[in-house]
């Protein structure tokens, strides 16, 4: 095999070529420079779905609509793959990728902005704020209290930005708030549920996750499940699927795992964690302590020959370790831990039954439930209340934080390689410029935002946007990362057959929800605006 030499043209300057950095052997000696990415990635991801829409759906329909998570779960984890090959190969994020295809920059940055619709909707500060509100006033908070979240929530806004300060490297101080959220927050579900869950509970959700086609129906008016494939083997017939839930259930499947651009960053971890090329390209530094630490506008590439592929091979493990042994098992947990809860104590809240405060208690029913268990008593339940809200920060804050972080990231490595005037005029230890103007202008944004919804619309409104502008994006990137890995990388690093198939069905899954959600949702609108028939 002789070295490959020929890199391809495309709309960006043409890589760099470097040395493939040797891998340190996977094992309980180097867990320290393994332990990354998906840690990160987890602590991101377990949010909205698990601990906002994941009380409303078990409560209608149990753990029987699990196997929605399992299908994301699984699905994602083909796309966080393909991203890591991209940035492990080239040292750059697949957003770049991107920019690489024609038409060109021009083209792409504009639907990359409709793409990342989603992240200016600050949704999880504002439930955030909500469980704030809650502990100070040692209640669920309803309408008439929504100047008091509002406030909090611009509060939160403006915490959330301050961790991404210090660390060195920006990701530094991601993988170390993410590691401490992961281990609180699943300690905490995990601790209750072998302490105070059922059994029968446990194989309600546990099991859940196998049950694939299991849909929701009416059944004599109330909410109900059947399975598509047992109705059709006995009737003959396709069960008739309640669609009046399709937006939650749709939101339920775009915050399992991950969703939307989110997953995509999993590329630029890669690169700043140092696996593969990203150790030659460098990371974006923080404010406080990244002095010398640099990052090249655009990626590098390594010859192939046989000690190169071989190299290429331990860092593959590096990657599948970490999604298959790491991320998926840990939002697998995210998912059925926090869903256990709800099943077992949900029903003692009295939220379900006020409308009015649902909107504004979305966060804190499971927590409203333990309170009010018989189980427990007075006092007991009064501390695990309190204890149960602040997990539930645990659990927003940080994800918060990591959207905050994640947009300004995306659009600071979309200018830093894209723009010729950053490029030629920008040195490569001047990146944190503009990743700290545009954090602090989204802050900015993210609070005219929180007021507009705070005003005109509800916390659990703002998650539901976003959900289902989630599966939009993660459905057509799923199509354009596959364009990009089987078009620049080099034959023998492209994906296989399975890992090809494994996309499509993420790309087809995923718009297959949003233009359900627009059908059903969205188009009789539409159409009533328009005057249409």
């Amino acid at each position: 095999m002789t070295d490959q030499t020929e890199l391809p043209v495309t709309c960006l300057p043409t890589w760099g070529i470097s040395e493939l950095p040797e891998p340190k052997p996977l094992g309980l000696r180097n867990w320290a420079s393994f332990i990354g990415p998906g840690i990160v990635m987890m602590g991101i991801q377990i949010g909205g779905g698990e601990w906002l829409l994941g009380p409303e759906v078990t409560a209608r329909y149990g753990g029987g609509l699990m196997w929605i998570a399992t299908v994301a779960i699984v699905l994602q984890v083909f796309y966080n793959i393909e991203c890591a090959r991209y940035a492990l190969y080239c040292g750059e994020p697949v957003m770049t990728g991107f920019l690489r295809k024609r038409p060109g920059p021009m083209f792409w940055v504009p639907v990359i902005m409709f793409l990342s619709l989603s992240a200016l909707i600050p949704a999880l500060s504002t439930n955030a704020a909500a469980v704030m509100a809650a502990v100070w006033l040692d209640r669920p908070p309803g309408v008439e209290d929504r100047w008091l979240v509002t406030v909090l929530a611009y509060a939160c806004l403006l915490g959330v930005a301050f961790p991404v300060l210090i660390g060195g490297k920006v990701y530094n101080m991601l993988q170390a708030v993410m590691t401490i959220k992961v281990a609180v927050v699943l300690g905490f579900c995990l601790t209750i549920g072998i302490l105070f869950v059922s059994p029968m509970h446990w194989w309600n959700v546990m099991s859940g996750f196998a049950k694939f086609g299991n849909v929701p129906i009416k059944i004599d008016g109330h909410d109900g499940l059947t399975n598509v494939f047992a109705h059709l083997w006995h009737d003959g017939s396709w069960p008739l699927i309640e669609l009046g839930n399709i937006a939650v259930l749709g939101a339920f499947a775009g915050y399992a795992g991950g969703g939307g651009l989110a997953n995509s960053t999993y590329s630029n971890y890669v690169r700043d964690k140092g696996w593969g090329m990203g150790r030659q390209v460098g990371a974006i530094a923080s404010a406080v302590g990244g002095r010398d630490i640099t990052l090249s506008h655009l990626g590098k590439v390594f010859l192939i020959n046989p000690d190169n592929l071989r190299k290429w091979r331990g860092w593959w493990k590096y990657i599948l370790t970490d999604q298959i042994i790491v991320w998926a098992p840990g939002c697998f947990m995210g998912m059925a831990l926090p869903a256990l809860l709800s099943l077992e104590f949900a029903s003692y809240s009295k939220l379900y039954n006020q409308s009015d405060k649902l909107e504004w208690a979305q966060a804190m029913i499971t927590a409203d439930g333990i309170r009010h268990a018989p189980q427990f008593g007075p006092a007991f339940g009064a501390l695990l209340w309190t204890v149960t809200l602040m997990v539930g920060l645990t659990v927003l804050l940080p994800s918060q934080m990591s959207i905050v972080e994640d947009f300004s990231r995306r659009w600071t490595d979309i200018i830093w390689s894209a723009s010729r005037h950053a490029r030629d005029r920008m040195r490569d230890d001047q990146v944190k410029y503009i990743y700290y103007t545009l954090l602090f202008s989204y802050v900015v944004w993210t609070m005219i935002a929180a007021y507009v919804f705070s005003t005109y619309g509800t916390p659990k409104l703002m998650t539901l946007i976003i959900a289902n502008l989630n599966n939009l994006a993660i459905g057509v990137t799923a199509f354009q990362l596959l364009w990009i890995n089987v078009t620049l990388l080099p034959k023998e690093l492209r994906p296989r057959w399975y890992h090809q198939a494994g996309m499509v069905a993420c790309g087809v899954f995923y718009l297959g929800l949003s233009t359900l959600v627009f059908v059903t949702k969205q188009w009789p609108i539409l159409k009533e605006l328009l005057g249409w028939s």
